[in-house]
């Protein structure tokens, strides 16, 4: 029977998908967040889910809905401290994710990295082969009634993973990450081993994360990599080329066939090799899932890319020093006789602390680098740090960048500019695309 869902901060990245899959699934569903416009809004708009000003009487209006509350939000949000008083029936997020886990075979993607890439390729083999729901990180969700499987991106930041019990896991790594609330690696590492204990049929890790060797389950662990004789999934005879990346993949000395994914870098080899993986030990036909991985678009601010005029632009929602490092790597191997050029806002201030050498080590792969001021959060409006400080261990140095002066940029007539950031960097990038237009117009 058709439910009626609330959700407060529906525009978020993982409450947007989750709200359109049970919209999909014939539930009313509606929701309330911030007036400016976000990327994630337009597929709920397009699904003709109604978005609400945040309001109080918006609860009173709507007592009878189960209300989802969006993980951003403390007690004294003004939506949640009144149904709070009202007495409505509220969930978290996690509350209701878990309510679907439950219903179909599920797979879940964790790690500090990877995970939206992830997910999002192995979504859309699954809904190619069998009936799938997913809900991805990028705003991206869709539900099937009597779904078969559900493939779930799993956040780690503040544990919101722990309530999930899937039937399979792919962990992608472990790294020191989200530092305004994690101590340490230990503190991340037990968050993820309390995840994994949870995991009912298998867990698929990456073989070259020494965190997840160390990982004491009672599930089955199957790793993937390129080491042979440690890894079950193992990948050989790599072939990158300008067009995309071509591999092969045996299970423990069985070969499984030779693959091809239409995107770059190493670590979506890696990405590809676990949903190769899962589909193996689910028993679903690997020739369909060669089939659709290579025709993977990708997912939103993953790798985006765009020409305008001779300039290629990409854009990545990469904000640290690891998923830097990866993206810079997949636009080498796309573009090797281009000058790469990176555009990174530093994102948190006590990212910045944590890892400002780490930041410059991984810039330092492009051939110029510029740097827009830090942006920073709810919770950290200024810090003690700025972008300058990791300028100054970048070799060669870096440019500062403000969106009101952006022409440095146009010295790069025939580059690759990579805007990266978990930001507001894209309104760096459009302003670009804008005086770029601009110049050509007026050359025309």
């Amino acid at each position: 029977m058709p439910k009626k869902y609330y959700f407060i901060g529906i525009k978020g990245t993982g409450m947007g998908p989750l709200a359109q899959i049970l919209h999909d699934q014939g539930n009313e569903v509606l929701g309330s967040d911030i007036d400016q416009f976000t990327y994630t809004q337009a597929p709920l708009e397009k699904a003709g889910i109604k978005i609400l000003s945040f309001d109080e009487n918006n609860v009173l209006a709507h007592k009878d809905y189960t209300f989802v509350r969006g993980n951003a939000f403390e007690d004294d949000q003004v939506e949640v401290k009144a149904a709070l008083e009202a007495g409505v029936k509220m969930i978290s997020f996690p509350e209701a994710v878990a309510e679907q886990i439950e219903q179909a075979t599920t797979i879940a993607v964790a790690g500090a990295h990877g995970k939206t890439s992830t997910t999002g390729m192995l979504a859309h083999v699954m809904k190619n082969v069998a009936k799938t729901s997913y809900l991805i990180g990028d705003g991206t969700g869709h539900g099937v009634e009597d779904s078969e499987f559900f493939v779930l991106e799993a956040d780690e930041y503040r544990r919101h993973f722990k309530p999930y019990h899937p039937d399979y896991a792919i962990l992608t790594n472990i790294d020191f990450d989200h530092p305004d609330y994690y101590k340490n690696l230990d503190d991340v590492f037990s968050a993820f081993e309390d995840f994994a204990s949870g995991v009912k049929k298998g867990i698929v890790a990456w073989g070259d994360d020494p965190s997840l060797q160390k990982l004491d389950v009672d599930v089955p662990l199957y790793y993937y990599g390129d080491v042979a004789g440690r890894d079950d999934f193992l990948i050989e005879n790599v072939d990158k080329e300008t067009n995309g990346s071509t591999f092969s993949v045996s299970f423990r000395g069985k070969d499984l066939g030779s693959f091809f994914i239409p995107i770059f870098g190493q670590h979506n080899i890696f990405n590809a090799t676990a949903v190769i993986a899962v589909a193996y030990l689910e028993g679903l036909d690997l020739a369909g899932v060669r089939e659709h991985l290579k025709t993977y678009p990708g997912v939103k601010r993953r790798f985006s890319e765009k020409q305008v005029g001779g300039v290629t632009i990409i854009d990545d929602y990469a904000h640290h020093p690891t998923e830097i490092k990866a993206t810079l790597d997949a636009a080498r191997q796309e573009h090797p006789d281009k000058e790469i050029v990176a555009v990174f806002q530093p994102h948190t201030f006590t990212r910045v602390i944590a890892y400002k050498d780490e930041f410059a080590k991984a810039l330092s792969q492009a051939d110029t680098v510029y740097l827009t001021p830090i942006f920073g959060s709810a919770r950290e409006a200024s810090g003690t740090v700025s972008a300058e400080d990791i300028a100054k261990e970048i070799p060669g140095g870096a440019t500062i960048i403000t969106e009101d002066n952006l022409s440095p940029l146009l010295e790069h007539e025939d580059g690759v500019l990579v805007f990266m950031g978990a930001g507001d960097i894209e309104k760096y990038e459009f302003t670009f695309e804008k005086l770029l237009g601009q110049i050509q117009s007026d050359r025309s």
